[in-house]
């Protein structure tokens, strides 16, 4: 039986799901009605079974954050902080700071991953209208 939560193919006459631990009783993901296996569609909301849910994205590690992170930033400058974070002062100042979402921008990038360089996606923005 395939795995409602996680779109796993689990062997047959298992109750929970070998991959992710969810129970394998056919049941809507989002308005946890009952529903046959061969369904493709929820008869309660419509919601399309075909596809599987989206898995969460793991939690990263530090290391991975600063790799991530890295990308965006001008070459040294996170060695340059972190060797000088114990002396590292703040200072305060008025500042306004304007935060957009551009639909699909992130599943993008991070599909795309090295091919990207990210100066040259910073310049591109830098040149839209707006």
């Amino acid at each position: 039986m395939q795995c409602f939560q996680c779109g796993f193919d689990n062997k047959p006459r298992k109750k929970f799901c070998t991959k992710c631990g969810a129970r394998l009783v056919p049941k809507c993901r989002q308005c946890d009605a009952e529903i046959e296996e061969t369904d493709d569609f929820c008869g309660e909301c419509g919601l399309d079974l075909r596809k599987p849910a989206e898995v969460p994205p793991k939690e990263l590690s530090f290391d991975e954050k600063l790799t991530k992170i890295q990308r965006y930033l001008p070459e040294g400058l996170t060695e340059k902080i972190l060797s000088q974070r114990d002396r590292i002062e703040g200072e305060r100042r008025q500042i306004t700071v304007m935060f957009c979402d551009l639909e699909g921008f992130t599943p993008l990038t991070e599909r795309l991953g090295t091919l990207l360089e990210p100066a040259k996606v910073r310049k591109e923005l830098a040149e839209l209208p707006g």
